[in-house]
């Protein structure tokens, strides 16, 4: 619930002129910051990004490109997800794309590779979750905002039982490579309560090939 998926920062309500025959269904909501200091302390190369980054939205989103949508975007995506707790390591299964990971517990184990969304390990501090994530690929955003990140992106995650069905998430990104100094999301997560509430399947390739591969379709002279 929020407004984080489209822009993690404050924003007004705006309209989608591209997409104009929609109304008020393609029309991007207000919301307020959820960056803990107000605005991400964007270096001025990584700015210029994001601003280029925002011209070429949707097109250039890797969210509509059904990408795994990294950490910490995955958590506030306006789908569903699951955590599944062992008595080791954990399981984060997400309805969007089918992505997952899964959280090392035991020991502090290495990455082999770099990916969409990292690699993942898990402490205990007292009763919060506190989770490490590392090794991305530099491909993924924060938000429909164009708000990005590089390869250098390290995510510390902690999950808090506020209640029986809220949870405080806080997420601290550090990456000198984009940003001047860390910077922190917080946000409640809330837990679905309808009956039978079940993470269902959102295989959304099939959707994103037309936008993927449509420009080499073979055209067929007259």
């Amino acid at each position: 619930m929020g407004t984080a998926h489209w822009n993690i920062e404050a924003h007004s309500a705006e309209a989608l002129s591209a997409f104009w025959q929609l109304g008020a269904v393609a029309a991007i909501p207000a919301g307020q910051s959820y960056v803990t200091a107000g605005e991400i302390p964007y270096l001025p190369e990584a700015l210029a990004q994001r601003e280029a980054n925002q011209a070429g939205w949707p097109a250039n989103d890797p969210e509509a490109k059904c990408y795994q949508p990294g950490i910490p975007r995955a958590t506030y995506l306006p789908y569903p997800f699951r955590i599944v707790q062992g008595v080791g390591d954990m399981l984060f299964a997400y309805e969007f794309a089918s992505a997952n990971r899964v959280v090392h517990m035991d020991e502090v184990v290495d990455s082999p590779i770099d990916s969409y969304m990292g690699w993942s390990n898990g402490r205990w501090d007292g009763d919060t979750l506190v989770i490490d994530v590392t090794d991305f690929n530099g491909l993924t955003w924060f938000d429909r905002a164009g708000n990005h990140h590089s390869d250098a992106l390290e995510v510390t995650e902690r999950y808090t039982l506020i209640g029986p069905n809220h949870i405080r998430y806080e997420a601290t990104m550090t990456d000198p490579n984009t940003f001047s100094e860390p910077w922190t999301i917080s946000m409640p997560l809330y837990r679905r309560v309808e009956e039978n509430a079940q993470i269902l399947e959102y295989k959304c390739v099939e959707f994103a090939e037309e936008l993927l591969y449509g420009h080499l379709k073979r055209v067929e002279e007259e």
